[in-house]
């Protein structure tokens, strides 16, 4: 068993873990971890803009966004929650999502009701399927599933195409099924926030803050007052990283050289330290005067 499927549970059970930043890569995630966040979020549209170059479209395919899960998973002590889209498929493809997912490491996933091509859950033009199309996908999920520990979090998109009472309906009948957790996307308003803390009073709950889009940005304390156990910043990183990125470009273009900017960059050193290139010197320092000493005896 994956000992940070138990260690998210320990989170939800404290009421946390709160914010839970993405990562798109596992220089990002291992930044996140470093900052003290913990636990870490893959997202799968921003995956789909750094894998791909393309939007959050359903282009993504599930060993693309399954293999990105494995190496952050790898690369970090914190536990994963990843992003499956609709689960790639019907019933056995969802099945066989569930089970790669645990074999490579995640501490728990979110699985949504749209219909594929899904599109991004702050884009316009979604459709979802219907209820019971979801709750085969949640069955055939909970059925798949080894570790009981394993959190399956159920993402309805019904807000946008129809409306805050549909999505409420929708959440509570996949919570009734076995879902973990429950996510509704998109909510356009504090309102709508409270709203659904106040329907799923004692359930676990997702928020997801995506910048200048239809979520109002709440605070961290906030939210968690409201039941959000997990709250995504599923982009955060992508955009502060771009935005810096397309900055220093400007100013190297510009001046023919980054000396003006040395003190906004990671400099050689810490860039070697955060991927652990000390640790493994030593390690295999360690391992090559372990064999030698062997040889001489």
């Amino acid at each position: 068993m994956n000992p940070r499927t138990a260690k998210l549970r320990a989170l939800l059970a404290a009421g946390g873990p709160g914010i839970v930043p993405g990562a798109t890569d596992c220089f990002t995630a291992k930044l996140i971890e470093q900052a003290g966040f913990p636990a870490v979020y893959v997202t799968g549209g921003g995956t789909a803009n750094t894998y791909l170059g393309g939007p959050d479209i359903g282009l993504i395919t599930l060993n693309e966004l399954a293999s990105q899960v494995e190496r952050i998973s790898d690369a970090v002590s914190v536990p994963v929650i990843a992003d499956c889209d609709t689960g790639f498929g019907g019933v056995a493809n969802v099945k066989r999502t569930i089970k790669l997912y645990e074999r490579i490491g995640a501490a728990g996933l979110h699985i949504e009701d749209q219909v594929f091509p899904k599109r991004c859950g702050h884009f316009e033009g979604k459709s979802v399927a219907p209820v019971e199309e979801m709750l085969y996908r949640l069955q055939a999920a909970l059925d798949a599933r080894t570790d009981p520990n394993f959190v399956i979090i159920a993402r309805t998109d019904a807000r946008g195409p129809e409306g805050l009472e549909s999505a409420l309906a929708r959440a509570h009948a996949y919570r009734e099924i076995g879902a973990d957790m429950v996510f509704v996307e998109a909510p356009n308003s504090l309102e709508e926030l409270q709203r659904i803390s106040k329907e799923f009073k004692g359930t676990p709950l997702v928020a997801n803050m995506i910048e200048r889009s239809r979520t109002p940005l709440v605070p961290e304390k906030e939210l968690l007052a409201m039941g959000f156990n997990v709250i995504l910043y599923a982009n955060a990183a992508l955009y502060l990283g771009s935005f810096a990125i397309r900055q220093g470009l400007e100013v190297l273009r510009k001046e023919g050289t980054t000396e003006s900017m040395l003190d906004r960059m990671t400099s050689f050193q810490e860039r070697q330290k955060l991927v652990g290139l000390e640790k493994l010197d030593a390690a295999e320092r360690d391992l090559v005067a372990r064999v030698d000493a062997r040889r001489k005896k």
